[in-house]
Formats: C-alpha cells, structure tokens, sequence
C-alpha cells in the first residue's frame, strides 16, 4: 500500500496539476480508468444521488464503502470524498477512514463545510485532520474549506485562516471550491501544501490552473450532471424521433466488458 500511497502523491505537481475525474458508481470508474486516467475521485453527490440520498447529509456512509469495495480491482487509484467525515467525532472519523484504506482507498476529501452552509470550527476540523493522520499515515488527506461555497464574510480571510490550521494538523493537500479565479494563484502561493480546484466550465483550463501554481484540478458533480444530462436529451431525442446520431454512446459489449477487464469486486 505505501507505493500507492507514494503513486497518488506524486501526481500532485505544482505547475503540472493532476485532472482528477470524479465517479459516482463502479461503472464510471471503470470507464475513466478505461481512458487512462491514473487517479480517480468520487463525487459525494453523485454517490448520493444515485443511492437515492441527499448530498451533504453525512447520508453514504455505507455507499462510499461499498462502492470502494467493489473498485479494490481497478487499475486506478482512488480517493474519496467522505463530506465531513460522517461524525463529530474524530476517533469515529479516523476509523472509517482506516475501513477505506484496508480496501485499497489511497486519498479523502475531508470538508468542512456543513448542510446549513455553516463552516465546522477550525478547531473540530483540525482534530478529524490529526486523528485521521494518526491512523494512517500514508493516505493523501485532502481538506477542503467551504469558505466561498457557505458565502462567510470575508472568505479569501477565512480560507487562508483554516488553510494554515488544517496543514499545521496534517493535511497534505488544500481543496478550495468557488475560489474565484482572481484568488487562485494568491491561494497557491500561500497554502505551503499542493492546491486543489474545482473544474469550472468556460473557466480556467488545467494549463492555465497549472501557470498559477495548482496541483490537482477535480472534475466534482460536473460529469455525474453531464451524464444526467445527456441521457435526458437522448430520451427527449428518441421521443421526438431525432435519434439518428448516438456515435459518441459506448456499445452495449464495450460496457459489459468494464468489470471484467477491471476486475471490480462484485462479492460485496
């Protein structure tokens, strides 16, 4: 497990930011993973959604694990988006943490971000960093302040205060959602651990993130959204009787033959 803990952090290149795709169930994964990808995320929203659950909620605790189950096989890495860790508690945290990394998990997103658009204490966020430190020492923490997405006065303030308490508990990575592209090199320059975005359509390219000192660039909710979307259409199209172009749809043997080639884990 150490050399993929070694593999996942050194694709965290300032200058030469990692594009993390996010997935939302074995299937997606095994597709990015299909395409080349060497790391690859969840999306807590599409984790939940799919499940039916609502994001945010600390409501896929169990999905999150058994969706990390069934992708032990994939010859990707994966990190995942565990919200706030799904308990107040540190201890409690750290332990479902270590549950993922036994399954092979190299990497969490740990937020501190909280359903009623509050941000947790920087003091109870910091414990969760220290406590998951402590209990394995390899994997890629990465935290996430919600600063502009839960709209706090003063948010470029707040974030650089919660950045520099959450590397002094441990963190190894920075994730900052909404930052505004004005901030982005600002934030790289001050973090001190490799910057995480997300991916904004029209937005800044990963070339472009990279020139500004980023790390990693996440895809989020955008491809799980995407793939809704075009389903839709599809339906609206095969409605209307304007189906005729689905080239870019994958075949029917292309998909039944993700879990075999991949080796997802059906057994859990």
């Amino acid at each position: 497990m150490s050399d993929r803990y070694a593999a996942f952090r050194v694709l965290h290149r300032p200058g030469r930011p990692l594009l993390l795709p996010n997935a939302w169930d074995a299937a997606s994964a095994a597709a990015l993973a299909a395409r080349g990808h060497p790391a690859i995320g969840t999306t807590s929203l599409g984790v939940a959604a799919a499940g039916g659950k609502p994001d945010a909620a600390a409501a896929t605790r169990t999905e999150n694990l058994e969706l990390a189950r069934r992708l032990r096989g994939l010859p990707a890495l994966l990190t995942v988006d565990v919200e706030g860790g799904f308990s107040d508690d540190p201890a409690a945290v750290a332990g479902y943490v270590a549950e993922l990394a036994a399954l092979g998990v190299v990497g969490i997103n740990l937020e501190d971000g909280r359903p009623d658009d509050t941000l947790a204490p920087v003091e109870l966020m910091a414990a969760k960093i220290e406590a998951v430190r402590a209990a394995t020492p390899g994997l890629f923490l990465n935290a996430r302040t919600d600063a502009w997405w839960c709209g706090v006065p003063e948010p470029l303030e707040q974030a650089l205060h919660r950045v520099r308490a959450y590397r002094e508990a441990g963190a190894d990575g920075i994730f900052v959602p909404a930052a505004p592209d004005d901030t982005v090199g600002l934030l790289a320059a001050e973090v001190g651990l490799p910057l995480n975005v997300l991916h904004r359509p029209a937005g800044p390219g990963p070339a472009e993130l990279g020139r500004l000192g980023v790390a990693r660039v996440s895809t989020g909710s955008l491809l799980f959204r995407a793939a809704l979307g075009a389903a839709l259409d599809l339906a609206d199209a095969v409605r209307a009787g304007r189906d005729g172009e689905t080239g870019g749809v994958p075949s029917y043997g292309w998909v039944q033959g993700l879990a075999g080639r991949f080796g997802t884990d059906h057994t859990g």
